[in-house]
């Protein structure tokens, strides 16, 4: 039973968001205009979309608290329980959708630090629906663009290139941004106020902006720009192309950290400027290529964007300050983990049939995610690693991918099946807790080394085992195992994982 439970293949999960049978998004054309007198928008959305023959309905996202629709092109539509269906007709190939009403979530209309008036969109992770009528889900990618009226003292900033800034000659002012790549829905942005644009030249060929306060034009370019330079750099190397025509910074109100919107990165104002700022940096930018580029087909695989943004953030940080650092990093995340597990305990990385969204993060996803890609990493080799995050990204890049599909390609790499490895480390709760104990026979000059699991759930470990300044690599199978090594001499220590390449709980005794 216990080899079984190591064989066992991949689990099969989804969250719990209807799909729509025969419907693709292709793009959003958002006209929507803000004002300084209220906190309603009115908007227009033109969808464009591909349907399968006999399909009669389309079914968009819209919050009802938020949002009241005043007209849809083809007619016939109704509006509750936050999703507005609309009727069809054979060869509809776009639908118009006009608007009105104050976010209620989604699009926060607040006052900054400096109390000036703001407005920046939050989607994260199905809040689009409270101020754009859409699929508001990874698994259904479009292209969109943004056509901003405002007062004509604000700057906008919003995805993909600009195309237009006109003064309207009434105080108002019309921006329209588009986003040529297929994005999710929750990477489209919005973000109007009196910003300082700073342009900071082309990496890669892409062009690096940086948007902050009007009182911060001093401070914004040289916190973000040198991180972000490197950041690219080392990603469009190691990985591939960045997918998108620029990369903006963008300082933000109303929220923490940051949220890795496709091409325009919003911080929360209170976390930058003022404080080192490299992995909140080299993680939102990660994003644009995991997370971003290549998004997760459901919430239940979350830590296809997460982990691989917290991973790829020490992998960064391993190029740019070294080992050492790198291994700092990967203790702190271990040590986060562990406080998690124990406060938590059943939490799983990948989800089972998510359906509550106020549950679709946990550090786990970030930690132990970035942990999961570590280990793989140690076991297969940093050559085929690097190989199959190549492959995995020119494959699925600008598209929806799985657990399953990065499992897919990184077999095929490395030649070695790794179902196992997946399942133990995604879909099983809490961590190896593992003792190795030693004795040293003098006369026979052998080491004896006996190793046990004591956690409930057998995993299968690859491990390194340090010998005074020989490093043995066993395998452990089964619940205890012992290893005998030749030793000319008794060793001061012995110690376990020397490498961290494992994520467990260890601890190692001298056996009298």
């Amino acid at each position: 039973m216990r080899t079984l439970l190591l064989l066992l293949p991949l689990l099969a999960f989804a969250d719990t968001y209807p799909r729509q049978a025969g419907v693709d998004a292709v793009h959003y054309r958002f006209q929507l205009e803000f004002f300084d007198t209220s906190d309603e928008i009115k908007g227009e959305a033109t969808i464009q979309v591909r349907l399968a023959p006999g399909v009669s309905a389309l079914v968009l996202d819209l919050a009802n608290a938020s949002m009241t629709v005043d007209s849809v092109s083809t007619g016939a539509f109704t509006h509750q329980n936050d999703q507005l269906r609309i009727a069809l007709t054979p060869g509809t190939a776009a639908v118009t959708v006009k608007y009105h009403g104050k976010p209620t979530g989604g699009m926060r209309i607040i006052k900054n630090k400096y109390n000036d008036r703001v407005f920046f969109s939050e989607n994260w992770p199905n809040k689009a629906r409270h101020w754009l009528p859409m699929i508001d889900h990874p698994y259904d990618k479009a292209t969109s663009e943004f056509i901003i009226t405002a007062p004509q003292k604000y700057q906008v900033i919003a995805n993909g290139l600009l195309q237009e800034e006109t003064s309207l000659g009434d105080g108002r002012k019309r921006t329209r941004w588009k986003q040529s790549v297929p994005i999710a829905s929750w990477l489209n942005a919005v973000g109007i106020a009196e910003f300082s644009v700073h342009y900071a030249g082309r990496v890669k060929d892409v062009e690096l902006q940086t948007w902050v306060y009007r009182q911060d034009r001093d401070a914004g370019p040289p916190w973000f720009e040198p991180t972000s330079k490197a950041a690219m750099d080392f990603f469009s190397e190691n990985i591939g192309p960045y997918s998108y025509e620029k990369l903006a910074n963008v300082v933000a109100a109303g929220f923490g950290g940051g949220t890795e919107h496709a091409s325009a990165i919003f911080y929360g104002e209170n976390n930058v400027l003022e404080r080192p700022g490299t992995g909140l940096i080299a993680h939102e930018i990660a994003h644009q290529w995991f997370g971003n580029a290549v998004t997760e087909s459901d919430w239940d695989d979350v830590w296809l964007s997460e982990g691989f943004a917290t991973y790829f953030t020490l992998l960064f940080i391993e190029h740019s300050q070294g080992r050492d650092a790198f291994a700092t990093g990967l203790q702190d995340s271990r040590r986060r983990i562990f406080n998690l597990e124990k406060a938590q305990p059943g939490l799983t990385i990948r989800h089972q049939n998510l359906a509550d969204m106020k549950r679709v993060l946990n550090q786990l996803i970030y930690q132990k995610g970035g942990w999961t890609l570590h280990m793989l990493r140690s076991m297969i080799g940093n050559e085929a690693f690097w190989q199959g995050i190549r492959e995995y990204y020119r494959t699925y890049r600008d598209r929806n991918a799985t657990t399953a599909d990065l499992q897919r390609i990184m077999e095929s790499v490395s030649g070695r099946e790794l179902g196992w490895f997946f399942t133990q480390w995604l879909d099983r709760a809490g961590t190896p807790q593992v003792k190795l104990s030693w004795t040293y026979d003098a006369a026979a000059k052998k080491l004896r080394a006996t190793v046990e699991q004591t956690q409930p759930e057998l995993y299968r470990l690859p491990l390194e085992i340090q010998t005074g300044t020989r490093v043995e690599t066993v395998e452990l199978t089964q619940r205890s195992q012992t290893f005998t090594f030749d030793q000319e001499k008794e060793p001061q220590a012995v110690v376990l994982d020397p490498g961290l390449k494992i994520l467990m709980n260890a601890v190692t005794v001298r056996v009298p």
